[in-house]
């Protein structure tokens, strides 16, 4: 068994306290490698394993966590909104997502958390970066986008324009909530061009640029974006991406999406653990992985 995968102790043992990762597939996954490191740094005997669940097994892979006693786990692609209906209780932040990304076991009742929509959130505020009364615009219209309209919702951001190739694919996304702050709109459109000129921040929300496609970069007309507004993207491999390299020559300050990997996992370390995170320690464990 690799280092990363044993408990404080130095081996699993029948005190070691399980959580876990499900997904399919989840080799790529580094949530392993940032929690176990999280877990040695904070003296904890908890231990963070991948589990590969096929989508029709979801069910059964449920029951199975609760048997055996895991204290809770995250959940990936694909079974971030089927995993919905095999729960006990479902937070408020995985209802406004309509996701589950982080799960508790307790007292016998599995509840559904997402705490991908304060993981960007938090990943601004530990820069000093405000999020209150901003004029926020986000590249893409996918589950990730979801996740940060409702975190810019919550902290009260003034509004919230979201663009994608597809203009169907953003009104439909920006009517599916209530809160008349968020607007969706074709990203070659005069709107969204109108929303780039006023933004404070500006989220790629998009895969485009993620390894190995690190040539790629969604399209922006940089000579519109204010030089103040802040640049973020959620991809955290490469640490910079070729949108956020031409954010930065352009002079804007620029946010990778490492922050919002650590954030969001802290989040879930705090639920399962009931502890404070040690979050250096969480960055620097990414930072090691993909620098």
């Amino acid at each position: 068994m690799s280092k990363e995968y044993i408990g404080h102790g130095g081996q699993i043992s029948g005190t070691t306290k399980l959580v876990g990762l499900l997904g399919w597939p989840v080799e790529h996954s580094l949530s392993p490698l940032i929690h176990n490191a999280a877990f040695r740094a904070a003296g904890l005997d908890y231990s963070y394993v991948p589990l590969a669940v096929h989508p029709e097994k979801l069910a059964a892979a449920v029951s199975g966590l609760k048997a055996m006693g895991f204290v809770g786990v995250n959940v990936t692609v694909p079974h971030k909104v089927k995993i919905i209906e095999f729960l006990d209780v479902v937070d408020k932040s995985a209802k406004l997502v309509g996701a589950v990304n982080t799960i508790v076991f307790e007292d016998g009742l599995a509840t559904g958390y997402n705490t991908d929509m304060n993981g960007f959130v938090h990943s601004l505020q530990s820069e000093n970066i405000g999020v209150r009364d901003k004029q926020v615009v986000l590249m893409g219209a996918g589950g990730a986008s979801r996740a940060l309209v409702c975190g810019f919702i919550e902290h009260g951001a003034a509004s919230i324009m979201v663009g994608a190739r597809s203009s169907v694919k953003t009104e439909e996304f920006s009517a599916s909530f209530e809160d008349k702050r968020v607007i969706g709109c074709g990203w070659d459109s005069g709107d969204f061009a109108e929303a780039i000129k006023t933004c404070d921040i500006l989220v790629n929300c998009t895969p485009v640029g993620m390894y190995p496609n690190i040539g790629q970069e969604p399209p922006v007309d940089w000579a519109l974006v204010p030089r103040q507004a802040i640049v973020g993207d959620i991809i955290y491999n490469p640490p910079l991406t070729k949108f956020l390299k031409t954010a930065h020559a352009a002079g804007h300050r620029v946010i990778d999406g490492a922050g919002m990997l650590v954030e969001q996992g802290a989040l879930a370390f705090s639920l399962w653990t009931k502890q404070v995170p040690p979050r250096t320690i969480m960055h620097q464990a990414l930072a090691a992985v993909i620098k």
